[in-house]
Parts: structure tokens; C-alpha cells; sequence
């Protein structure tokens, strides 16, 4: 799970990394008041995801009444399918340098590690492929853990003035502290800036939480839907294994691995799924939870047309055609389905289906190649 930039940033002052001076806001009021006392800022949306900047979730401002007209157009918009429930508003600072620093994971060595860029604000995986001399990479040793040489090598990559190290020292010790106190997958500073009178302070931040943690940190699980984009919100009430993706054909199948398998055949047909999402339950899928998950995708407007791919062991198929049945009636939404169906009780099915006018198809490869054909692809 990934917190929010006002959270990290309030864990952030808690282990002693500074931030800039800001206020939490929650209506265009409340900015407009915060810009009163704070002077010339920048207001960011808060939402779980990055690049907000190029999306238009970063704005700067200069008057009170500014500051207003922006929250009320941020708070009102959707910044990569969030809606800001909440606004930072943040003194605008003198930046001398931008720089990357951030502790995560890597998992081939199976230790935590440092990434430290002389480039920051930017994404840092464009600039490595690129640039690769900019990127320093410390490996900490799970045995001995946080050492202070570590920092001492990124002050000197960094060629910090020897007055700030202690500083530095003090900020990539707290990230270690961080990252373990909180599980973290990821404490990230981006970008870690000198400002112009000298001082190193955090000007954005993250903290990506492991999900199977968060009985640890019951402060942030209500955030777990929060995290989740309206149709994944929907789903996951409804019970549902579904992650969205950005295409335009929707996916139905029973079981993880026929799911997956079906993504990947639309995606060597040319087609762009649109989700992944698996029906299956303990005891098959019933037609109650096949209307639920059609409805979900003939409802989605960025999806125009639906590959429906089941396996009928527990599963019967003639459960699923009811499903589809209903789930047309019900929305009367019009948009082309392509079934694929092997199983119990598929000749029922297939009778059921072929009555609303749809068919059913034994070759996947055949089903696929017509779902893409029908979204565009």
C-alpha cells in the first residue's frame, strides 16, 4: 500500500528528515487560508500514484485567491483515475540542487538496497537507461545491516559540501529505521533538494507498505480501497480477483492461471486487455457472480468488447450462460461478447446463449482473434 505524500512526509519529520513547511487541506477554504500564512506555494493532490506533475496534480500559486480557484478545480478532478480527498499545500523553496535518494528492495540479492541519482524529479528508471554513471548502488548486508560509510559514499557521489554531511547522514539512517519499522517496500525521496540557503530537505516523498504487514500499522488499513481505482474499488466489494489495466477488451475467466493465459493470447493477437478478472470461487462460479463480473465490464466505458473464456469442471456452463444472460437484461447495455466454454453441461449452455443470439466457441485462439478484432484491434 502505498501512503499518501502527507503521511510519508508525516513520518518523514517523525525519525527527523525535514519537508517543507505546509498545511493538509481538504477544501478550496481551507488552501486558500494556508496560502494566506504560507505565502506563494505549490498545492499537489494527494493520490497513490506517481507523475502526478504531468497530470496536472501539481500546481504553483501566489495569492490566497489563487490558491482557492486551484483546490476547487483539483479537488473536483481525477488525477490517473483517483479523486484527491485531500490537498498539500507546501511553501514554495529556493531549490540549488535536485537530487534522487531512495531505499527499497532487491530481490535477485535478496537485501535491501540504496539508490542514489545526482539527477532527481524525474523518473529515475528513464535517466539509468540512459545515463547509468549518475546511479549509485549500495547493497546492505542483512547480516550487519545500516552502516555510516553507507551514507558517507553518497555525500561523496554526491559531491555534498562536507558541512551537509552530517545532515545526509542523519536522512539515509532514518529511511533504514523506516523502511524496517514499517515494512516497507519502498521509502523514496524525490527529490531529495539543497536548497539555496544550504539545508537538504525532502521536497516529495513515498513509503510503499507491504500489504500483508498492515495488521501492524492498523492506522493506514482503512486506506486499502482508498488505493484502488473506482471499477478495482467495485470488484473488490463484490468479491472479485480483479485488477484494471489500461486496453480495451475486458477478460472473464475461471481460475488464476487460464486468466492470465487468456490476457496474454489477446496481447499476441494484437489485442490490449482491459482487466484481469477471475470469477472463480470455492465452490465454481454461479450465475449470480457471472452476472456480477459481466455487468462490471458492459458498464465500463473504456471497454468495448468482452472475452469470456470458462473452464467448466466445478464451474457448470450453463450457470455461466444464465449469468451472461441476465447481465445483459439487467444492463441492457449493447456490446459484443465473444464465450469461449468447455465443460459441464456446455451443450445447455451453449443453447442458452445461442437463444439471446450469442455462440460459443471451442477454439480459444479462434474466440481471441474475433474479441480482437471486434474491440478495433
Amino acid at each position: 500500500m502505498r501512503l499518501l505524500e502527507y503521511e510519508a512526509k508525516e513520518i518523514f519529520r517523525k525519525y527527523g528528515i525535514r519537508t517543507p513547511e505546509g498545511e493538509v487541506c481538504y477544501t478550496p477554504e481551507d488552501a486558500r487560508n494556508a496560502v494566506a500564512k504560507l505565502g506563494p506555494s505549490v498545492i499537489k493532490a494527494q493520490v497513490p500514484v506517481g507523475g502526478r506533475g504531468l497530470a496536472g496534480g501539481v500546481r504553483f500559486v501566489n495569492t490566497p485567491d489563487e490558491a482557492y480557484s486551484t483546490a476547487s478545480v483539483l479537488l473536483s478532478s481525477s488525477i490517473k483515475g483517483f479523486k484527491p480527498r485531500a490537498l498539500l499545500v507546501e511553501k514554495k523553496i529556493c531549490i540549488d540542487r535536485e537530487l534522487y535518494l531512495s531505499l527499497t528492495i532487491d530481490r535477485s540479492a535478496r537485501s535491501l538496497v540504496y539508490l542514489a541519482s545526482k539527477i532527481g524529479g524525474v523518473e529515475i528508471e528513464e535517466i539509468v537507461k540512459s545515463r547509468p554513471e549518475v546511479l549509485l548502488k549500495i547493497i546492505i548486508d542483512p547480516l550487519t545491516g545500516y552502516s555510516p560509510y553507507m551514507a558517507r559514499n553518497i555525500a561523496v557521489f554526491f559531491g555534498l559540501n562536507q558541512t551537509l554531511w552530517g545532515d545526509l547522514e542523519r536522512i539515509v539512517e532514518a529511511m533504514y529505521k523506516i523502511m524496517l519499522d514499517y515494512d516497507a517496500e519502498l521509502v523514496e525521496i524525490n527529490p531529495l533538494v539543497i536548497e539555496c540557503q544550504g539545508s537538504i530537505t525532502a521536497l516529495d516523498a513515498k513509503i510503499i507498505i507491504d500489504d500483508n504487514s498492515l495488521y501492524r500499522h492498523p492506522e493506514y488499513s482503512h486506506r486499502i480501497l482508498m488505493d484502488l481505482v473506482d471499477e478495482e474499488r467495485i470488484a473488490r466489494e463484490k468479491g472479485f480477483s480483479y485488477v484494471a489495466l489500461g486496453g480495451n477488451i475486458g477478460i472473464i475467466g475461471n481460475g488464476a492461471g487460464l486468466t492470465m493465459a487468456t490476457m496474454d493470447l489477446v496481447k499476441y493477437y494484437g489485442g490490449s486487455p482491459a482487466n484481469f478478472l477471475d470469477v472463480w470461487s470455492g465452490g465454481g462460479a454461479s450465475r449470480e457472480r457471472v452476472k456480477e463480473a459481466v455487468k462490471l465490464l458492459l458498464e465500463n466505458p473504456r471497454i468495448k468488447a468482452i472475452l469470456v473464456n470458462i473452464f467448466g469442471g466445478m464451474t457448470r456452463c450453463d450457470e455461466v450462460a444464465v449469468g451472461i444472460r441476465e447481465a445483459l437484461s439487467e444492463t441492457g447495455v449493447k456490446k459484443p461478447i465473444v464465450v469461449r466454454m468447455l465443460g459441464t453441461n456446455r451443450e445447455e449452455g451453449v443453447r442458452i446463449l445461442r437463444e439471446i443470439g450469442l455462440e460459443v466457441y471451442e477454439d480459444i485462439e479462434e474466440a481471441v482473434s474475433l474479441v480482437v478484432k471486434l474491440a478495433g484491434g
